[in-house]
């Protein structure tokens, strides 16, 4: 009887099984399968059978088409009386990217004048050039004739123009035809069910685009096993009741998935993920990760925020590191990261001195409970305190709001969160983070490390400035919790040198991630309950595949400890365990963990002293197969 109700006691004590946080579905990513290898033709129909196999996209004007940078406007003030809606979709073949777009729409066409027209306006980022961060090449398609002595309204049955970027015609319709090589790196048919720029003799019913981009003009390769990312975004330009002019139902409105603009970089953009394994026929589409875990320091003491990043969570806190001209480190950063992240030297003095000392900085960075912490160890020969932003010695981070949107273009708020270094040595603020700060949203602090001296004339060999950065999620839109635990932030490192003579002073900005809050791309980090912080780190255990179990730490435990195992790549983790007799007393889904190294929790345990198993399964995101088991032993002790 007694071991029937010891049994009974272990089973409740287990009962503490933690909340799986499954990490929400991104937003900003979109799969362009493969054709395997079966031809499209551009002719406007969307007639081969690969197309119904495509992911799509669905874009509807005043909706929410994707956390962070999608957003719509009125272009002219006018409502729409026929909203955008529109479904989009990729493909590849070799290494051209196709796409097709149907738009249903009552009303076709365009005119001489800017935004009173439908169109697409897309940019492709340049991985040709080989800058940081690379820039946007334009392309302009749209029923829009920019030539001087352009009459409206337009000729009607007629097609869209390629009006913008360098492989476009222009002027739009009346400038020398494009050459084979702009027609072979961009082309597109649209068939426009109805007659464009002519509504007089009835509704039209909807426009379809069969588009191909040859990757290899803007420096990509989808070939390579491995594939390619394809930094892309989209606006759709809707105008109606413009032939002839309804005044009281004539609308000019605007659509865009995560980027607005062609010709410069705004808020986010689409990764267009590209493999040659993933076909029309290779099944469910692979899991795409967040490109940054943020760990959990639950497992330490919360720090003492003072500057001095002294407190034991910081010395095992995830990092990267930030160096102005380092162009081996900016490669390194994940994803997309590394063509987004630059560098910049704005004149000083009226001119460009030599960078002697470069920006050097790492960058820490955990959650704990509802707040955000983020940690700056500064290498810096010459610290100063100086009033011009373009020569202080400082941060701005960028953070998006949850909740709150841009009144003008609908998309999440980014908030600019910036500091310094004050005359006296401490944090001065700037932007939104005083306003945070002041109502309790935030706290930062400065230190000087030991041997620095605040001047400006270069005449002393400083070592640096560490700094401490907490963020109250909840004061930026986040429920307690953390909601979804998706966070979208970058970091700008500031560094202003001064010597005599002043000619030799300088600045620098050098971002991880975006320039601002409002520019192309805060990272998708995700806030992983399951990922902690920790001490140690232990030697490789029992291993499948590129599967390996790193052990439970502590071990033997008491109360806590933690499971830590290594992905390949990522996977569905299911973590059980069971009691001496080897029955299964506890089990907790871990959600989809991304590659690289994982952690799973144990607290509050409160079972009999024994050895207790535990086993890690692990299956396909996607199609649910097993990929690997992993079993372990953990001492719990009394």
């Amino acid at each position: 009887m007694k071991r029937v109700v010891s049994l009974a006691i272990l089973c409740a004590a287990l009962a503490f099984v933690a909340t799986a946080h499954a990490q929400p579905p991104r937003q900003d990513v979109i799969w362009a399968r493969s054709t395997a290898g079966a031809p499209i033709v551009l002719d406007g129909i969307l007639d081969e059978p690969e197309w119904a196999l495509a992911e799509s996209k669905t874009l509807n004007f005043g909706t929410d088409l994707g956390i962070p940078g999608s957003g719509y406007k009125f272009e002219g003030g006018f409502a729409p009386t026929d909203p955008t809606r529109a479904e989009v979709r990729f493909l590849t073949r070799n290494n051209i990217l196709y796409m097709g777009v149907t738009l249903p729409d009552k009303s076709i066409g365009g005119s001489k004048n800017f935004n009173r027209f439908d169109g697409l306006l897309m940019a492709l980022k340049d991985h040709l050039s080989g800058g940081r961060p690379a820039g946007p090449v334009e392309h302009f398609y749209v029923w829009w004739d920019n030539d001087p002595v352009a009459t409206d309204p337009q000729p009607a049955g007629r097609q869209p123009a390629f009006a913008g970027g360098p492989f476009a015609q222009n002027p739009s319709y009346s400038g020398p035809p494009r050459s084979p090589a702009q027609i072979a790196a961009w082309d597109a048919v649209t068939k426009v069910h109805g007659i464009a720029n002519q509504d007089a003799g009835g509704p039209d019913t909807s426009w379809v685009v069969e588009m191909k981009f040859d990757l290899s003009a803007t420096g990509y390769d989808i070939t390579q096993p491995n594939g390619d990312i394809v930094e892309f975004n989209l606006s759709i330009y809707d105008n109606d009741n413009y032939w002839p002019i309804v005044p009281i139902n004539l609308a000019s409105n605007r659509v865009w998935w995560q980027g607005p603009w062609g010709n410069s970089m705004g808020y986010n953009e689409v990764r267009i993920m590209c493999k040659p394994s993933v076909t029309v026929n290779s099944g469910p589409l692979p899991y795409t990760g967040p490109e940054l875990i943020v760990p959990n320091g639950q497992l330490f003491a919360s720090p003492n925020i003072d500057g001095l990043l002294s407190d034991a969570v910081w010395a095992h806190a995830a990092t990267f590191d930030i160096r102005y001209g380092d162009d081996v480190l900016r490669n390194s950063y994940p994803g997309i990261l590394k063509w987004r992240s630059g560098q910049y030297q704005p004149p000083v003095n009226g001119g460009l001195a030599a960078v002697l000392d470069p920006a050097d900085c790492t960058v820490k960075y955990f959650f704990r409970d509802d707040s955000l912490f983020i940690g700056f160890d500064v290498r810096d020969a010459a610290v100063q305190s100086y009033p011009l932003v373009d020569r202080m010695d400082g941060f701005v981070v960028g953070i998006y709001d949850r909740v709150a949107r841009e009144s003008f273009d609908a998309t999440l708020q980014p908030h600019r969160l910036t500091f310094d270094v004050s005359p006296t040595g401490g944090a001065r603020t700037g932007d939104f983070l005083t306003t945070l700060v002041n109502n309790g949203g935030a706290r930062v602090r400065l230190q000087l490390k030991a041997g620095t001296t605040l001047d400006t004339l270069g005449s002393n060999i400083d070592t640096g400035y560490t700094a401490e950065l907490v963020i109250d999620l909840t004061k930026i839109g986040y429920p307690a919790g953390r909601g979804d635990g998706v966070v979208f932030f970058n970091v700008n490192h500031y560094d202003g040198d001064s010597f005599v003579p002043f000619t030799d002073s300088y600045g620098t900005r050098t971002w991880w991630a975006a320039e601002y809050d409002n520019t192309c791309c805060p990272a998708w980090s995700y806030m992983d309950p399951f990922t902690n912080v920790l001490l140690d780190a232990p030697q490789p255990g029992p291993s499948s595949h590129g599967y390996v179990l790193l052990g439970a730490t502590p071990n033997p435990f008491r109360s806590a400890t933690t499971v830590r195992f290594r992905l390949p790549s990522a996977a569905r983790v299911q973590l059980d365990v069971f009691d001496p007799q080897g029955r299964p007393v506890h089990s907790v889904d871990l959600g989809v963990q991304p590659a690289g190294e994982r952690s799973a929790p144990i607290a509050g345990f409160r079972g009999a002293a024994g050895v207790y198993l535990y086993r890690l399964r692990m299956t396909d995101p996607a199609s649910g197969a097993v990929r690997a088991a992993l079993n372990g032993r953990a001492l719990v002790i009394r």
